[in-house]
Formats: C-alpha cells, structure tokens, sequence
C-alpha cells in the first residue's frame, strides 16, 4: 500500500524520544510503527530516536520493546550519534563536543554538592556526566551548578529531568543541537520534521529551528511549564499519550491522514 499524499505534509525527518513518550504503549506502539514503516519505504522518511539511554541500554530496550530500526540514534541525552548500523559515535560529532570540554573539572566541581548522587558507571558517559537529584532541592542547586561552571569558564550544560536525573553536558551536545546536526546533514526543511518529548531532557527539541514539536499527553511537568512559558504555534500538546499522543499530533501537522 503506497501513501497517498493529498494535501499531506511531506514527512521528512521523524525524531521522537524513547521511554515515556514512543515506549509507554504496545498497542498504540505497534499502529504507530506500521504507519512510520510504510512511510520510510514510500517518502524515505528518516526515523531518528532521540533518548537518555546509552547505547548499550538502548539495545537492551529494543529485546523488550518492538522498535523500528533507526537511520540515526541519538543517545546519552544527545552527547552521542550512532548512523545506521554504526557501532561508535559519529566523529565530527564527537570533535565538536572536545571543544572546551573539561570532564574531570566539572566531576570536581559537582562533587562540592552532597545532594547529588552519582549514577552508577553504566549512565556516565565520555560527554555526560549524570546524577541522581531531589526534586525538593533541584532548583536551588541547579542554579548553583550553572553559576559555579560559568565562573570557571567552563562550556557546560545542565539538565534536570524526570524529577530525579541531572546531567552535565557540552553546551551544544544536547538532542536539539543533534537534530539540528542530523536535520543540516541530510538537508531536510524543518517544516519536513517534527520533533516529540516528554520530559525536561527534551525540551532542547523544541528549542532550535522550527521543527514541528508534539508533546505526548503524559509529558512531565518541567517540559508542561517550558510549553506553557513558550508558546509557539508550530508545538502541540497531546491530549492522548505516549505513542497515540504522537499519532495525535501528527495528524494535526497533517503529516498524516
């Protein structure tokens, strides 16, 4: 069965994070999976997973989870691009990370909070430095973190998601940076992409560009409040969720019928 087009937006580039917004729903899942199939074969649409996971733990989801195959995946909170069948990370990404990137400064400079707790070896990765976090003392060491980096000169970035996980990260190696590096490489239109999150750790999705954004209908509260303080016409918030709310706001691009 072809797609037949219409007055259909041309679905180029289709990003989405992992647990909690594609994974969440077998059901729900499995429909989205055959439209997303059927659409790569008929248009080339590229299918990108954009995910806190590493690798190796991305791998260890797709035995349990039925998961298309990616043409790119973009792991460690967006630190790392594997494409295709790549096993090591794509090395201009890498080289653009090394810039002004001091791992074991910024360890020392987290290690002065005792309300942060190192997550275990697996999580911590050569761009990502990751930790567990109250919510109830987030904000205020949060801010703190980030005034600490930037009197040391130190390019970094700081994540706090799912209101347990903070991770230091590259200034520009978040996943909204990745899909933009992905989205210039194979120079597709970000009206020809769209974008899909649930937590704090995708907000940089909806950032950069004017990628169409869908914001699955289970979303975390910190993503809830940055669409609510930034409202942008070409973002939709989901009222079903997981993989149906991405149905949902796909047919609202018109990305499909």
């Amino acid at each position: 069965m072809s797609v037949s087009m219409g007055v259909l937006t041309h679905l180029s580039l289709f990003v989405t994070d992992l647990d909690h917004t594609l994974v969440g729903d077998d059901e729900s899942l499995e429909r989205l999976n055959q439209v997303l199939d059927r659409y790569r074969q008929d248009l080339g649409t590229k299918i990108v997973y954009a995910t806190g996971r590493s690798r190796a733990s991305y791998q260890e989801l797709t035995k349990t989870r039925s998961l298309l195959a990616p043409d790119a995946l973009i792991a460690a909170v967006g630190t790392e691009i594997y494409m295709g069948n790549v096993q090591t990370p794509e090395p201009e990404w890498v080289k653009k990370l090394s810039v002004n990137w001091h791992r074991d400064r910024i360890v020392e400079i987290a290690s002065r909070f005792a309300d942060l707790e190192l997550q275990p070896s697996a999580e911590q990765r050569p761009f990502k430095v990751s930790y567990y976090l109250s919510p109830s003392v987030a904000a205020a060491v949060v801010q703190q973190i980030q005034e600490l980096l930037a009197h040391s000169s130190l390019d970094a970035e700081v994540i706090y998601s799912g209101s347990r996980d903070l991770d230091i990260l590259p200034s520009k190696g978040d996943k909204g940076t990745a899909v933009q590096f992905l989205r210039e490489r194979w120079q597709i239109a970000p009206e020809q992409a769209v974008v899909c999150g649930d937590s704090g750790n995708d907000i940089s999705l909806f950032k950069y560009g004017r990628e169409r954004g869908i914001i699955v209908g289970n979303a975390q509260s910190e993503l809830r409040l940055w669409h609510e303080l930034h409202p942008i016409d070409y973002h939709y918030l989901a009222v079903a969720e997981y993989a149906a709310g991405i149905s949902e706001g796909l047919k609202y691009f018109q990305f499909v019928e």
